[in-house]
């Protein structure tokens, strides 16, 4: 036998579920007699690509990590001063390891079952609880995607809810020293909408003025102040006049809560709870406001409610998809949280604890204070009074390129502004780092460094009366029971094991592509030289990322037949806006302004219609014929009617209906013919990647989830990323940062805080890419569409599959129906909580049609994973079957019933008509590995009446645990 010493596993192959053998008998099911023939009864041979992807070889895994260590190694890792909201902070082993590296907690999907989610649940109640007692608040959301986001948030809410005597008030006051790239964020949201920002000094405000409807402090300032806001917030009521802070969650351990003052909305970041910066993302920022606005604060809130037994369960409440129900009428689209961030910043808290989070707060402060002192002494002008972690210092103008090159020098990044440098400290630094700091401003005047030992006797707290916290907060038991790593460690485990993720089974949510998140994608992730950089370090320093990011861009033009590629928008839903925003500046450009109509199938995804409302459009929506299709002569109807008008259609490809509809480039055309752009929605580019492109379909922009298709994990709910491609002419219109130089030359205002938005999640996709190569990818998505159509041939039989193309394929995705079973009482929902017990998350419940299941396998499940899944739905029809015989009752049967716990079984009293086997182990292959759900079917309306936002109460709490 002769050996191939060049025979090395690929990437793709592991990436890949089905085998050769599988693939010849999921072919044989299916009718087809290679996949190309597949593919081609699929897809439109007129929108086919006629070459390959032009990208580079596919990387092993071990060649890929080799390499890519190298580029890592471009990046500079400096010690940073520079504040402005993104800290250094240290990530506890325990949290790291068992979090943030978990498959367990990045793997899940969002929180929408609730029965097999209490984990993520009750650490993003603990995210809540965090939030609102630090900031003083009633109330507080499970995340929003950055700082910068949730205040263009809280001054649309604040908008909204404008009292009468406001109702025509268009003006919202930002504080000059809010952080510049919040105020770039406002900038890009405002405009559209029609509010009027008006920038300048606190002191210089006018309560008065009828035109004012909400004002934002910083609280610290961007140059580290804090002041008492109480009496500007009482004039403002008196004026009815809203007031939001951006607050930092560390200093609200020391200084008075804004919720104290009067605060109307606290926002801000959690990402120094135990985040890196990642050059500026992901963290989760924080949403907090009063219980008065319960109805209109966006995004997710987690709830405290209770499962059919009344046992307390937690669930996601109020309008937790409010855009899919109001849709054009929305006040956010906000589809996706932080939640991954945001339960590792709640786990940080309950790790540390308040006394911790106390201690640390005072250290960072004392540091703080000591450079001040010793600066001071060295004869430098401190002009920070009431500070927590960041001091201005004065200089000569001469001696800035001085102390940048000594600083530069000693591996450290301060901020500097002509003849001020300010010094942002935090919980990484250390005394020998304050040494350091002082040696330069010493040798800059060519003095002796001071005796920081005699200073640091004398460091004291020591800010005015009405700024120091006494109020109370984090008392309740999870945050004071765990501060050992042994019972942290059991704590993250107990939720972890609540919740069902990839880990356990094939999660078929259609439209959010629940691929494998491959271990050598993850790893980078971790590493320094990517999660210690700030985002607005010297260019210089950051060698590594600007590689990544340029091949990346270019890889993702290649990919979706685009000129270039904007890599900030942090979500789906903003990279929506994103393209919206450069369509609305590329028809500016022209002179187009009244160029305001968004075309949308009434098929489209609920935040489409959002978010043209938030760019300023007029939505106008198109029919879909009985087959799921764009109705083509109601959209040349009425993209005639506005052709003077049209700004944009927005279409998904392959449709949300999961079909390659054959008149795409026809709708394109009607668009351009009549002046308007082609916005692509990427949700399903999973479908679409090798075979054919949205440059080749004739869109102008698409945004992409790299959450989904380019295998970056879910996260529980979050991280997402949504970079936006674009053609040539809407290229200059890509969005900038007012810190860093990005985007085109006309370039929009900031989407993101940050210039390239999560960019620490990026190797991921990057990964992905250089591992499967072009070759690699095509095949990935023709494993997609096979999968898909597999399962479709297993269930046609027994469910009416509602699409499919004209020669009856389905893309990577199908529409499975469920509304004839409402005849015997079944509802779609029975079937979702009954597949529990088959140990399966339900696919996409109610969309895009209500009553259904909206099934997406994705590439990465084998054959014997798609036949369990099958298996347990064949299942489940079987159990319908009974109910209509009149064999099973229709009240009291399993899918009524659904999901049985542990508990419920193990009961002496089982009265129901059916055997705890039939509950529990429906399936033999179900003993092997039972996943077992913690809680009853939810009562979602008993949580709504409740609203409980918080941790449950310490007497509820006591007796759970006894």
């Amino acid at each position: 036998m002769k050996i191939n010493l060049s025979n090395a596993v690929k990437f793709e192959s592991r990436h890949n579920g089905p085998t050769d053998t599988e693939i010849s008998a999921m072919l044989e099911k299916i009718g087809a007699s290679s996949l190309e023939e597949l593919i081609n009864q699929t897809v439109p041979k007129s929108i086919q690509l006629d070459r390959p992807l032009d990208l580079p070889a596919a990387k092993l895994e071990s060649e890929f990590l080799k390499d890519f260590k190298k580029l890592a190694s471009k990046n500079k890792v400096f010690k940073s001063f520079i504040g402005l909201g993104y800290y250094d902070t240290l990530v506890p082993g325990v949290i790291l390891r068992n979090v943030l590296e978990n498959p367990g907690w990045y793997t899940a999907y969002t929180p929408y079952q609730a029965e097999i989610a209490q984990g993520r649940l009750e650490a993003l109640i603990n995210f809540q609880t965090v939030v609102m007692e630090l900031t003083g608040m009633e109330l507080a959301n499970a995340s929003l995607l950055d700082e910068g986001t949730a205040a263009a948030e809280a001054m649309n809410m604040l908008y909204a809810v404008k009292p009468r005597e406001k109702k025509n008030a268009i003006k919202f006051f930002v504080d000059e020293k809010v952080f510049p790239q919040t105020k770039a964020v406002l900038e890009t949201r405002a405009e559209p909408v029609g509010i009027e920002l008006v920038f300048g000094s606190i002191d210089s405000l006018d309560l008065t003025d009828e035109n004012l409807f909400g004002v934002l402090f910083q609280y610290p300032d961007a140059d580290g102040e804090a002041r008492d806001y109480a009496a500007i917030v009482a004039a403002a009521k008196e004026n009815n006049v809203t007031t939001a802070f951006a607050a930092d969650l560390l200093a609200l351990t020391l200084l008075t809560a804004p919720g104290e003052m009067g605060a109307d909305v606290v926002i801000g970041s959690s990402q120094r709870f135990g985040v890196p910066m990642g050059y500026g993302g992901p963290h989760a920022g924080f949403f907090a406001t009063k219980e008065a606005y319960k109805r209109q604060i966006p995004g997710r809130i987690i709830g405290v409610s209770q499962d059919r037994e009344g046992n307390k369960a937690y669930r996601m409440a109020l309008q937790t998809r409010e855009q899919h129900i109001k849709r054009e009428k929305a006040t956010s689209n906000i589809c996706t949280a932080q939640v991954l961030l945001a339960v590792m910043a709640s786990f940080y808290a309950v790790y540390h604890g308040p006394k911790g989070l106390k201690n640390i707060a005072l250290r960072t402060h004392g540091l703080a204070k000591l450079t001040a002192k010793a600066l001071a002494q060295l004869g430098y002008e401190i002009s920070s009074k009431n500070y927590f972690d960041t001091i201005k210092v004065g200089i000569e103008s001469k001696s800035l390129n001085a102390i940048q090159s000594l600083a530069l020098s000693s591996k450290m990044n301060f901020r500097y502004d002509y003849d001020t440098v300010f010094l942002t400290f935090d919980e990484a630094k250390t005394l020998q780092d304050v040494a350091s700091v002082v040696e330069v401003f010493a040798k800059t005047k060519g003095l002796a460094t001071p005796d920081l030992s005699a200073l640091a006797s004398e460091i004291e707290l020591e800010l005015p009366e009405e700024l120091v916290r006494t109020s109370e907060y984090l008392t309740h038991p999870v945050f004071n029971n765990f501060q050992s790593e042994h019972e942290m460690l059991r704590y993250i485990k107990r939720l972890e094991n609540k919740d069902l993720s990839l880990v356990h089974s094939m999660i078929s949510l259609g439209s959010c592509t629940m691929k494998l998140n491959a271990t050598a994608e993850m790893i980078p992730v971790t590493w320094p030289e990517f999660g210690q950089i700030h985002p607005f370090a010297p260019t210089d320093q950051t060698a590594g990322y600007q590689e990544l990011f340029a091949n990346l861009r270019h890889w993702l033009n290649e990919i979706t037949g685009f000129a270039d590629t904007s890599l900030q928008p942090n979500s789906g839903a903003q990279g929506e806006f994103a393209g919206l925003m450069v369509i609305r500046a590329y028809h500016q450009s022209r002179g187009d302004h009244h160029r305001n109509v968004a075309l949308i199938p009434t098929s489209a995804h609920g935040t489409n219609p959002a978010s043209a409302v938030m760019a300023g459009m007029k939505v106008v929506l198109v029919k879909c014929d009985e087959k799921g299709n764009i109705d083509i002569e109601d959209l040349r109807s009425k993209a005639t009617t506005h052709a003077d008008e049209l700004s944009a259609l927005l279409v998904t490809y392959p449709s949300t209906h999961g079909v390659f509809e054959v008149a795409i480039q026809e709708i394109c055309q009607i668009i351009h013919e009549n002046g308007g752009q082609v916005y692509m929605d990427g949700a399903n580019m999973n479908a679409q990647v090798g075979l054919t492109s949205p440059g080749r379909i004739g869109a102008d922009v698409c945004h992409l989830n790299l959450h989904k298709t380019f295998c970056i994990p879910h996260g529980g709910g979050g991280p997402g990323m949504g970079p936006i491609c674009v053609a040539s002419h809407l290229a200059p219109f890509l969005p900038g940062n007012p810190v860093v130089k990005a985007g085109g030359e006309q370039a929009v205002s900031s989407i993101s805080a940050a210039p390239y938005g999560s960019a620490s999640i990026l190797p991921i996709s990057y990964a992905y890419i250089a591992m499967m190569g072009g070759d690699g990818l095509k095949n990935a998505t023709k494993m997609a569409i096979l999968n898909a159509n597999y399962i479709k041939e297993r269930l046609k039989d027994h469910f009416p599959i509602l699409y499919t193309g004209t020669q009856g394929r389905a893309a990577h995705e199908m529409i499975v129906d469920c509304r004839a079973f409402k005849e015997v009482g079944v509802e779609v929902e029975d079937i979702a909580k009954r597949l529990m017990d088959y140990g399966y998350h339900a696919p996409t419940v109610s969309f895009p049609v209500a009553g259904t299941l909206m099934i997406e396998p994705t590439e990465s499940e084998t054959k014997a994973e798609l036949d369990k899944f099958c298996d347990a739905l064949l299942s489940i029809r079987a159990e319908i079957q009974e109910i209509e015989d009149g064999v099973a009752d229709k009240i009291e049967n399993v899918l009524k019933n659904a999901p049985h716990t542990a508990t419920m079984v193990l009961t002496d009293d089982w009265n129901l008509p059916y055997s705890r086997e039939k509950a529990v182990y429906p399936l033999s292959y179900v003993k092997e590995n039972k996943f077992w759900p913690s809680v009853r079917r939810i009562d979602s309306a008993f949580g709504d009446r409740n609203l409980i936002c918080s941790c449950i109460p310490v007497e509820d709490y006591a007796s759970e645990e006894a």
